[in-house]
């Protein structure tokens, strides 16, 4: 995620719940978290949702470490090569137009719904044909989580109107786009049948226990089925089928309510003025004083079938209401679809979501409403190592009439309300879930979380055992029985990141290898490498703690010996964030976000190349997020 609009000194968190049934000091929950990773066994077993290609692969990271970099390039070990794939305003390839961007950023909005969104986070490979493992063909599927309005029209936030509202919707959401391998280098295939661009005015069905609810009915749609767009499109999943899952995160920004907030709204941090957007001044609906329940058909995880460009996308209420950062999925030993969750924001919560029914491996059309039966969890992490799932379903662990929750879809429009009333463990800004295929432990990301026993907020755990946590963590669980159904698990921490070399010991890490901070994005090849991508806020690049790591990095840990590995590192100002790779593990395709960035968020157009030009210099114009493609040399398996 970008730390763009997810403040990370904002706290929507104000339940009365203990952050954890025992307080302890950063010592004590160091001490903790060596005894329970010396007691956490891990398996040797498969994953369901694992490519069935076969890889003669150990998992063993074979490349040589990058040093840290301040430099305006994408850098990769020696033997591999990056390259610039699908930038913003680059045409997805639709037959309705391929315009060509204009580097003053001069296109309108209707060309903007014919190109790349900006800032590209989540992404995704699915072979060509359907069904297929083809590593030279394929769709990929990108988020395009925010604008920096700065950049994307010619004058900035200048003359505010309502085509610049429109362009800005135009920016946000997916794109979907044919790419193919070909004289061994990859191209988007323009035009293609694929070829597809969902936005903020997207039309889409609501779809699950919150569907038609009261509280989802506006004057637009009094059904509370339908409605326009996905925004704050930010981490993603996919399913054993072949679909996308996109991940609305803070959204709650791009609403705005200058009369009396109610409590609901509150909750997700909502508040007068928004974020900067300033789309409720020409979209009405963005009123959150005018249309209360608009806010509420955000938030959710939505689906995407990228194979079938006439599929209407579909919120799934059965997931939750939150800021989803990713939806990682595995499957149960009988065929059941789980997905990992966080939502990122300080002292939140993870997730599990777990279907009712099983996986139809034989039809797929037979999965189509599979997300919209299933149960709920939320995490608790005990001192002693042991977890438990708390569930999230109207009538258990206090979630009744007298609490507010009358039905399912209470529970599930105030999801943070209801694992607030369950008592789950308040997180330090949980960001994506990663499922190892080797052993099917589940790690997840705990961003930074600066507020950590600050005054008057909750003190260190041991699952978020330091105070002024700047630099983050990695937590890791084994569910019970090893399956993922199960009701408890065994957790410990897999890293502290951080500077060992930093003189405060309470901001030490435990990092056996190169030096990182701010775990967000977290990805396993099949081989069971793990892949770790770093988002340290501009506000804090170059600076105090951080002073001496650089720009944004990739890294990836050997998970045989837990060694961590700088692998690549970014442009000046951006994020690195997604990485996926074709099915024999020879391409892999990452994001890189917001390069030139400013510690404001808000670029000034009369200076575009102040901080970056990446990734095409001075005559590109403006800075552009993009997808890259990554392959070695000799053409081996990325990262062996």
């Amino acid at each position: 995620m970008s730390s763009s609009y997810s403040d990370p000194k904002s706290i929507d968190n104000i339940s009365a719940e203990a952050a954890f049934s025992t307080v302890v000091d950063a010592w004590q929950g160091r001490r903790r978290f060596l005894q329970a990773a010396a007691a956490l066994p891990l398996l040797s077993l498969p994953v369901g949702c694992a490519t069935s290609v076969t890889r003669p692969d150990d998992g063993v990271v074979g490349f040589t470490p990058i040093s840290m970099s301040k430099d305006d390039v994408v850098r990769v070990p020696a033997g591999y090569r990056a390259t610039p794939l699908f930038r913003w305003g680059d045409a997805i390839g639709s037959a309705q137009g391929m315009p060509a961007f204009r580097s003053d950023a001069g296109n309108t909005a209707d060309e903007q719904l014919l190109q790349a969104g900006m800032h590209h986070d989540g992404v995704e490979f699915f072979p060509l044909p359907h069904g297929s493992n083809s590593s030279t063909r394929g769709l990929l599927a990108i988020n395009h989580e925010y604008t920096d309005d700065g950049l994307l029209h010619s004058d900035g936030m200048n003359r505010w109107s309502a085509e610049k509202v429109r362009k800005s919707q135009a920016a946000h959401g997916v794109s979907v786009i044919e790419i193919a391998l070909r004289d061994g280098r990859w191209e988007v295939v323009r035009p293609s049948p694929y070829a597809r661009r969902v936005s903020a005015m997207t039309p889409m069905r609501i779809a699950g226990p919150a569907a038609g609810d009261a509280a989802m009915r506006t004057a637009a749609d009094p059904s509370g089925t339908e409605m326009l767009g996905t925004i704050n499109n930010c981490a993603h999943g996919h399913t054993p089928w072949g679909t996308y899952l996109t991940c609305e995160e803070n959204w709650n920004g791009y609403f705005a309510n200058a009369g009396s907030i109610p409590p609901e709204q509150t909750r997700y941090g909502v508040n007068a003025k928004g974020a900067g957007y300033r789309w409720h001044e020409f979209d009405p609906r963005f009123d959150a004083a005018a249309h209360p329940h608009e806010p509420n058909r955000f938030g959710w995880v939505v689906e995407i079938d990228p194979y079938d460009p006439n599929f209407k996308p579909v919120k799934r209420t059965a997931l939750g209401r939150i800021k989803h950062e990713g939806a990682a999925p595995a499957l149960t030993k009988d065929d059941h679809v789980v997905f990992y969750m966080g939502d990122d924001q300080q002292f939140e919560y993870i997730y599990k979501w777990v279907s009712r029914d099983a996986w139809n491996r034989k039809d797929r059309a037979a999965n189509r409403d599979l997300l919209d039966h299933g149960t709920l969890y939320v995490a608790k992490f005990n001192a002693d190592g042991s977890g438990a799932w708390l569930e999230l379903t109207q009538g258990v662990n206090g979630l009744t009439a007298a609490n507010g929750f009358n039905t399912q879809a209470d529970v599930l429009i105030k999801t943070r309300q209801a694992a607030d009333t369950a008592g789950a463990t308040k997180m330090d800004r949980p960001e994506w879930t990663a499922v190892n295929p080797r052993d099917n432990a589940v790690y997840c990301t705990l961003t930074n979380n600066s507020a950590r026993g600050a005054a008057g907020q909750p003190g260190v755990d041991a699952a978020n055992p330091r105070v002024n946590n700047t630099f983050g963590h990695i937590i890791r669980w084994k569910e019970d029985g090893d399956d993922f159904a199960a009701r408890a698990f065994r957790w410990n921490i897999f890293v502290l990141a951080g500077d060992p070399l930093l003189p405060d010991a309470a901001k030490h890490g435990n990092i056996r290898g190169d030096v990182f901070g701010s775990p967000d994005g977290l990805w396993f090849d099949p081989a069971g490498r793990m892949w770790i991508q770093t988002d340290v806020s501009t506000s804090a690049l170059y600076r105090g703690d951080y002073a001496g790591i650089g720009n944004n990095q990739m890294l990836c840990a050997d998970m045989n010996s837990g060694r961590i590995t700088r692998f690549l590192t970014g442009p000046k100002g951006c994020e690195i964030t997604g990485v996926t790779e074709t099915p024999d593990g020879r391409t892999m395709f990452v994001n890189i976000q917001h390069p030139g960035e400013t510690s404001s968020e808000r670029s000034d157009p009369a200076q575009p190349l102040a901080v970056s030009s990446w990734p095409d210099g001075p005559a590109g114009g403006r800075p552009r997020s993009a997808t890259i493609v990554i392959r070695k040399d000799d053409g081996g398996v990325i990262g062996s």
